[in-house]
Formats: structure tokens, sequence, C-alpha cells
């Protein structure tokens, strides 16, 4: 893509937690070739410093706690928001979070941002609120206090609202694109490398995009193969996409540091080919 914004930015995942899967539990209809398939789980982190020593930080995504982890079944290896201090950053002087959605995985921790404004879709304020909660293939992916927690801070006006696309700072913006969870949003941020996706739930794995496959937690299958073709219109290239819960997403990404090696990897360097 020629077009380009006026601010660039680093960009972070930090992996919190995994769990020990199989193929035939991440597509609807099985896998013929069944066999393991880990997920892991990230929040995301974009940054950038003007020559002044200024500048942004946004949080995407705020994990699950460690409790949430054992009820779950999950392996909780750090707290995400704890690991910030990494990068430098305390959560306490982040003034935006975004939220892809509210499933338990990426709105847990939400209290620990002492300020932050917290940035999702209407639809998906509307759908953890609305009549579909009853039903436990919709509800059980989310935590009650966690959907509780961000009703009160509407009401303390610390929630972002948006309706499809919104321009949160020069060269990051939310996309609305639903599939997985009616509200469920992706982040398109200006890097040194161009424009990255961070996808999300859009794709938990690069194979559903690439494959055009459908992972089994989904709301609108339609909504959700859209998805990946929202996501491969708004970023640079293929390289360019970062889903939600790959473990590849480890690998192909150079660490922070080797300290950091299978903690904190850098999005806005490009991505090493398999093989």
């Amino acid at each position: 893509m020629a077009e380009r914004a006026g601010a660039e930015y680093e960009v972070f995942a930090i992996r919190y937690a995994w769990r020990d899967a199989r193929r035939s539990d991440h597509f609807i209809g099985g896998d013929p070739h069944d066999g393991p398939m880990p997920m892991d789980y990230f929040i995301w982190v974009i940054r950038n410093t003007d020559s002044g020593g200024k500048g942004r930080t946004v949080v995407v995504d705020t994990g699950f706690t460690a409790e949430v982890s054992a009820r779950r079944g999950r392996q909780h290896l750090r707290c995400p928001i704890e690991t910030l201090s990494a990068l430098g950053i305390d959560p306490d002087a982040v003034d935006d979070v975004v939220l892809t959605h509210l499933h338990y995985d990426h709105v847990g921790n939400f209290h620990k941002f002492a300020r932050a404004r917290f940035h999702l879709q209407t639809r998906e304020m509307g759908f953890v609120t609305g009549p579909y909660m009853r039903y436990p293939k919709f509800g059980h992916s989310f935590e009650v206090e966690d959907v509780v927690g961000m009703v009160k801070l509407n009401f303390k006006g610390r929630v972002g609202q948006h309706d499809g696309e919104f321009e949160l700072a020069p060269g990051i913006a939310l996309h609305h694109v639903g599939g997985h969870t009616p509200g469920l949003q992706i982040v398109r941020v200006m890097t040194r490398r161009g424009w990255v996706v961070l996808a999300s739930d859009a794709a938990h794995y690069y194979e559903h995009m690439q494959k055009n496959r459908f992972f089994t937690q989904a709301f609108n299958l339609g909504d959700m193969v859209d998805g990946y073709r929202t996501c491969e219109r708004l970023a640079a290239s293929p390289d360019h996409i970062v889903p939600g819960h790959d473990p590849l997403v480890m690998k192909l990404y150079p660490a922070v540091s080797p300290e950091l090696e299978g903690i904190i990897v850098r999005l806005d360097a490009a991505p090493r080919k398999e093989g």
C-alpha cells in the first residue's frame, strides 16, 4: 500500500499463557489430520516517542488473571500487565486500552489500569448485555465480572464505544469485523515496515486465514471469512497480519532482547520466513 500515515509506531506481542490443544479444537468440522496444536495467549503494545521524548502508548487487550487461568485449565506463565515493566511501561500511566472484544482472555486484568480509557465496539457491549448471553455456547467465553466491570466503567465515562472504523490516533485505526463475536474489532497500525494489522481473534491462527477455515467459537461465519479479507485489505502484505493465538508469532518475530526470548517479540520488524 502506498498510503502512509504521519506517525510510525513500535509494536510488541507479549505472551503470557498457553494451553495444550489439538487441531480438532480449532476448526469447525474437526480436522482429518488431527494432532497437537497448542494455543498461545497474547496482549499487544503500540508505542512511539517523539523528538521531545514524549509519545503515545496504547495497550491492546489485557489478558486474563491467574485465577481465571486455573479455573479454565490454562497454563498461566506471567501477569501480562506486570510484564509491561519489561518495556518500561507503567500501567497507571497508560491513557488508552483497546479491547478487541470482551472474551475472558482479552479483557481480564482491566482493573490494573488506574486511569485508562477503554475502546471497544458498541456492538460488543450490546452483545454481552443482551439476550444471547443466556445461551452457554455464547456466554461461556465471557467472565461475568469482566462484563460488569466494563458496564461500571462506562458509567464513569471511561469506555469509548465506537461504531465501525475509528482513528484512535494518526497511524492507529480500529476496524469492526465481527464474526467471532458481533463486535470484534482489529487494529491497523503504521510501523517502520508499513501497515501492520493486529488481527486478534479475526484469525486465531495463520491457517484460518490462509485456508479460509473457521474457528470453533463463532457468531457469524460469513462475517468471519469477510474479516479475513478485511485484514488482507488493510495490511501492507500477508506478512503484515498478526494472528491472535498462533505460537508461530513467537518463532517468526525477533525477541526484544535475549532475556525476553519467548516472552516479548517485535512486530514492527519483518518476520522470518518459515523453513
